[in-house]
């Protein structure tokens, strides 16, 4: 990480690189920088052209990193994305050709018109940063961080994403409708030319290892771990969840914790920090009885859990 700079600095950078061209929704790009700078994948959920592709070019852009997209259909095969190896005659010998997930910022759209087996192909990028194929392990670039995106509204040919992938997103974010005055300055600055690729990188992406490192070191006091493993162990006996959040789940959530409070210049996290993110870092991983695929329920479960369970006074 650049000396001259704090993680605060440079978080807070990454954030205001990003909303400089996803305007008017500092909240979405906050929740997905806080998950990528502690480790972690975003879930985006939301209609089409409501920014998805271009706050991921943007994050590319702001990190100094390399950008790839890949569009999700049903015939679209595992090899199509983690790459495949291929003859080479004059050397008598195959060789293996990287696929789009060899970037620094990967942009899964509609994840969910994948099949099953090519959804789990990505298991082994977002958990260990590299993909086997053939028998061998391929490592990725460092850093290497998946967005993935789905829309909430059609379900015709889609997979639902299995429990175990869900998981894996720290966080799902929905970025919401722009107001009608911040939607009146975009159409304007795309009349003149396209603003992302006027973004300039903030970072490197050697950046990023120290980065991450200073979001652990944020203090964690007993009180506070203690609240947000009682808000996951809440889920796990509320009426009508079927599956409540994993012990994953709670790592994740106490991470995100540490990233907020490194982007707001604190030393500790704070209660506060781990209510605001209960919701999009749990809502998404519990399995409902009866449940037809969606995450809002999961999310008014978490609300509700937020809301009972008794928060520390204090995170010092």
């Amino acid at each position: 990480m650049d000396a001259s700079r704090s993680a605060h600095e440079q978080a807070r950078a990454l954030v205001d690189a990003v909303e400089r061209v996803v305007l008017g929704r500092r909240a979405a790009v906050a929740l997905t920088v806080a998950a990528v700078i502690s480790g972690g994948h975003v879930l985006i959920e939301d209609v089409p052209g409501s920014g998805k592709t271009t706050m991921a070019r943007a994050l590319a852009h702001a990190l100094g990193g390399t950008f790839r997209r890949v569009q999700s259909t049903a015939d679209l095969m595992p090899a199509d994305i983690t790459g495949s190896s291929v003859w080479e005659p004059a050397r008598s010998a195959f060789s293996f050709v990287p696929g789009p997930l060899f970037a620094n910022v990967v942009l899964v759209d509609e994840l969910n018109r994948a099949s099953p087996r090519t959804q789990s192909a990505l298991l082994e990028a977002m958990d260990e940063s590299a993909v086997t194929v053939d028998g061998v392990r391929h490592v990725l670039p460092d850093p290497f961080v998946l967005l993935a995106t789905q829309n909430p509204y059609e379900q015709w040919g889609t997979y639902p994403l299995p429990e175990g992938q869900l998981d894996r997103f720290t966080a799902l974010v929905h970025p919401g409708p722009n107001a009608d005055d911040v939607e009146r300055q975009i159409v304007r600055e795309q009349l003149v030319a396209p603003t992302v690729d006027s973004l300039h990188a903030v970072m490197k992406p050697g950046d990023m290892p120290a980065l991450r490192h200073a979001v652990r070191t944020v203090h964690v006091a007993e009180a506070v771990l203690g609240y947000a493993v009682a808000l996951v162990g809440a889920t796990r006996t509320y009426p009508g969840v079927a599956i409540g959040a994993s012990t994953r789940a709670a790592i994740a959530l106490v991470r995100c914790a540490q990233a907020r409070a490194i982007l707001q210049d604190r030393p500790h996290v704070l209660p506060d920090d781990v209510k605001a993110l209960a919701v999009p870092v749990l809502g998404h991983r519990l399995v409902l009885a009866g449940d037809d695929g969606g995450h809002a329920r999961g999310q008014q479960v978490i609300s509700d859990i937020v809301a009972r369970v008794p928060a520390p006074l204090s995170g010092a």
